[in-house]
């Protein structure tokens, strides 16, 4: 099932057009990366899922209900994250998420055990000060809890680690990953190694449009060639290995490093047989040969250059 469905949704403002007929679907139990640039247009698409934002053109549908701009009932299955969420800094997190479920209509009775869950799934059970002197991750890590807490069947996270350090990067990366099983994510970002750590698909915005989606498997095997990296002990073995490798019509592209070469080819099975009769011609012994496989970054360049 979709949790959900995108469909030819357009959006401009003056005479720029940024969304042009976009259209992906999220599944439910997934972890979805929306990647894109800096301004390709990912928060203005959150914002129409949101309601946020009118839609000029298409349609958008979560669990299957039409969003409307400016009404809230298909927001009661979707939690949210901004990229810098904001709280009342005088409060302890408890406080602030008993007065976030008063709020929402969360029963008492129930509400002391969700929030001591939800404190407990990102790591501030024991921060008991207020929020004003919390880091930025811990901001974050709160912010998911409160995004959390009506139990949405679609959180939808903004860029939730860009302005975080590799230790806060990870916290909220195993976060998101455990709680994988409790809802549905989509995961808006531009830091192409987080996609590829958590994600079980991806749609990569371009032009205000979806240039690929599909899995990462998928997008490899279909989207982008293989490659060879092979180190030498010497120049002179590297300038006869490539004199060697020069006829092999295979390659489709040669990047040189210090002491090495990478060869790209959609034939990598062919390309090995070549650089191993090259090897044993000339008498190399080359340092170091490895398979490099196609890497998300590699397919975002394909598509963003």
């Amino acid at each position: 099932m979709d949790i959900l469905q995108i469909d030819g949704i357009s959006k401009q403002f003056g005479t720029n057009k940024v969304i042009d007929r976009l259209s992906f679907s999220v599944k439910e139990g997934s972890i979805f990366g929306f990647i894109g640039q800096n301004g390709a247009g990912k928060t203005t698409t959150m914002k129409m899922i949101l309601g946020l934002l009118k839609i000029d053109q298409g349609e958008i549908k979560v669990c299957g209900e039409k969003v409307t701009y400016g009404q809230n009932k298909t927001n009661q299955m979707i939690g949210y994250l901004p990229d810098v969420p904001e709280f009342y800094n005088y409060m302890k997190p408890k406080e602030y998420l008993k007065l976030c479920g008063e709020i929402t209509g969360i029963p008492r009775t129930e509400l002391d055990n969700k929030i001591s869950e939800l404190l407990n799934l990102v790591g501030l059970i024991g921060a008991n000060k207020k929020i004003g002197g919390f880091s930025r991750g811990m901001k974050q890590r709160l912010g998911i809890a409160q995004a959390l807490l009506n139990e949405p069947k679609l959180l939808i996270c903004d860029e939730p680690t860009s302005a975080l350090d590799p230790i806060g990067r990870k916290e909220i990366l195993d976060i998101l990953e455990r709680v994988k099983g409790k809802t549905t994510v989509i995961f808006s970002t531009h830091i192409l190694s987080d996609v590829e750590r958590i994600c079980d698909e991806i749609a990569v915005l371009h032009d205000g449009k979806v240039a690929l989606t599909g899995t990462i498997a998928q997008l490899k095997a279909r989207h982008s060639q293989e490659g060879l990296q092979i180190e030498f002990l010497t120049l002179n073995d590297r300038e006869h290995f490539l004199n060697c490798i020069s006829t092999f019509e295979k390659i489709n592209q040669i990047k040189e490093t210090k002491m090495g070469l990478t060869l790209f080819s959609e034939e990598i099975h062919l390309l090995q047989a070549k650089v191993f009769e090259c090897i044993m011609a000339e008498h190399i012994l080359p340092t170091k040969i490895e398979v490099l496989e196609p890497s998300i970054e590699h397919l975002f360049m394909e598509v963003v250059k």
